[in-house]
């Protein structure tokens, strides 16, 4: 596993097993965890199963996996291993009626539409694909809109300018996702303290908040997290 910063154009730094940080991440009562293979799509390769299964093995919180998914076949293995939802991106804007083929088979509670976002100037982003390295010149909030419409259950929003940067969320990307859909928003890429986490919700009504480096290199644990959350008035489940 790995913790790269913008999307590796600020370096990647080592951060030990997948299988072991589930554990710490379980043990800390995570609401879900995010499984992504990043390098998947633009690597040509399907997603890492082997690994995911012994990630499963051993997590008891419900588990998204994504990467290098581009049909219903590959949803299924996923599924198989242990997963309980499922995260596309370069598929869902190469072949977007994937979404609904996908959702009508599996449900839209298990598809999730991961979105990786570049401000392009001020106050537009640009989505991209490939793990970051492709532009698609297409504006995020009419992604995020078709990907609704489709049958999409959860949009993932990252922010790869604010990825493993920990200076906080892209608070005006969030907010552009949350205003256009009425499906739950995760926002994920650049927290860095606590008030990050609430800001997310409270500013930028993202339904969720994913992260890593702040748990890999700050002294903020899940636990604390969550208790901080709690006490600043989020409807989250206590600890």
């Amino acid at each position: 596993m790995v913790k790269p910063i913008r999307f590796g154009q600020g370096g990647q730094r080592d951060v030990g097993s997948p299988v072991s940080t589930a554990k710490i991440y379980d043990s800390q009562d995570a609401d879900e965890l995010i499984f992504l293979d990043a390098n998947a799509a633009d690597e040509g390769r399907a997603f890492l199963l082997d690994t995911l299964r012994e990630v499963a093995k051993d997590c008891f919180v419900p588990l998204t996996a994504g990467g290098g998914v581009r049909s219903i076949g590959d949803i299924h293995e996923i599924l198989k291993a242990g997963a309980d939802k499922v995260s596309i991106n370069t598929a869902a804007v190469e072949d977007p009626d994937f979404i609904r083929k996908s959702s009508k088979i599996f449900g839209s509670q298990c598809i999730v539409v991961s979105i990786d976002a570049r401000e392009a100037s001020y106050g537009k982003y640009e989505a991209f694909i490939h793990g970051g390295k492709k532009a698609t010149g297409i504006e995020v909030s009419s992604l995020a809109k078709k990907a609704a419409e489709l049958g999409a259950g959860e949009i993932l929003i990252t922010s790869i300018d604010k990825e493993g940067t920990m200076t906080g969320y892209d608070l005006d990307l969030v907010k552009i996702i949350t205003n256009g859909v009425s499906i739950p928003v995760i926002a994920n890429g650049g927290a860095g303290t606590r008030q990050h986490f609430v800001d997310a919700v409270n500013i930028a009504n993202a339904s969720a908040v994913a992260a890593s480096s702040v748990f890999h290199f700050s002294d903020s644990n899940l636990t604390q997290v969550k208790s901080f959350m709690y006490n600043a008035g989020l409807p989250i489940r206590p600890i």
